[in-house]
């Protein structure tokens, strides 16, 4: 983990997403990046200072949020992953487990069960 803020990167093609997330996280004590595909995640998290957990959506354009976290596992094993989405009943359990995700969430989710995640899943590491 950084020995700053935390640094949480959030991934979204949806802007009121991405504003909704960093509203809801504001206090926690984090630092909040945002991303809006899985290109520009993977462009930062090579990029550097380290990003300690990804919080991305499902469903995006290109690479869906499984794929990315997969990319991210494999790049960044430090890394911390958690998938958020509306969609959680069609994701395939086994490309969820190659992600190595600390938790999936649904949309819409709830701030408390969020924030307990996010702070379970830095704290685990």
């Amino acid at each position: 983990m950084s020995a700053a803020r935390p640094v949480v990167l959030l991934v979204d093609d949806e802007p009121r997403m991405l504003s909704a997330l960093k509203r809801t996280l504001r206090r926690e004590g984090l630092s909040i990046e945002t991303a809006s595909n899985a290109s520009e995640a993977l462009a930062r998290v090579a990029s550097g200072p380290p990003v300690d957990l990804v919080i991305s959506d499902y469903r995006m354009p290109g690479r869906n949020g499984v794929e990315l976290l997969i990319a991210i596992r494999r790049d960044s094993p430090g890394t911390a992953r958690i998938l958020l989405s509306g969609w959680t009943s069609e994701i395939d359990p086994a490309a969820l487990r190659a992600a190595g995700c600390a938790a999936v969430l649904s949309k819409p989710w709830d701030d408390d069960a969020l924030k307990a995640e996010i702070h379970a899943a830095l704290g685990s590491r």
